[in-house]
């Protein structure tokens, strides 16, 4: 267990920086619709985050030992009365890492979803039969087999 809730951060800001580097190589294999080199990178990724958790779980341990409260929100308190300039800089170098990690992230996520589109849009294309949308499909009693909305109206 640590002695204080800075002792940590060094190696935090190590893993978020190395996760940073894993998430922008993420973030290329994305663009390139590289789904064997993300397969490969995932696990290394999870890692990394595993480590991450053990490592804030520390943290927040030291801060709760402290009489703090054992979450990021504890820091704050902690360095106001236990820090000292070093360790501010520290935490924010720290929450700097956090913040671009979490913008990657944001951004992974959208090339994520606009190739699950992409890959959907090609599905629903597969899907379908050719000429369907034109009406050019015959079922068995030579009638159109439609896929959109009839035009019949009912009158009642």
């Amino acid at each position: 267990m640590p002695t204080s809730p800075i002792s940590t951060v060094s190696q935090e800001q190590q893993h978020v920086s190395a996760l940073i580097a894993l998430m922008k190589q993420e973030q290329t294999l994305l663009v390139a619709a590289d789904a064997d080199g993300l397969a490969e990178l995932t696990p290394r990724k999870n890692t990394l985050l595993q480590e991450l958790a053990a490592l804030s779980t520390q943290r927040h341990a030291a801060l709760l030992a402290a009489g703090c409260e054992g979450s990021e929100a504890g820091m704050e308190p902690w360095l106001a009365v236990g820090g000292n300039p070093d360790a501010r800089s520290q935490w924010e170098a720290l929450l700097e890492l956090a913040r671009q990690a979490k913008e990657l992230n944001r951004v992974n996520g959208m090339l994520i979803n606009k190739q699950l589109a992409h890959n959907q849009g090609v599905l629903n294309a597969l899907r379908m039969p050719a000429g369907a949308e034109a009406g050019g499909v015959y079922g068995s009693s030579g009638q159109t087999l439609g896929s959109g909305p009839s035009k019949r109206y009912v009158i009642g």
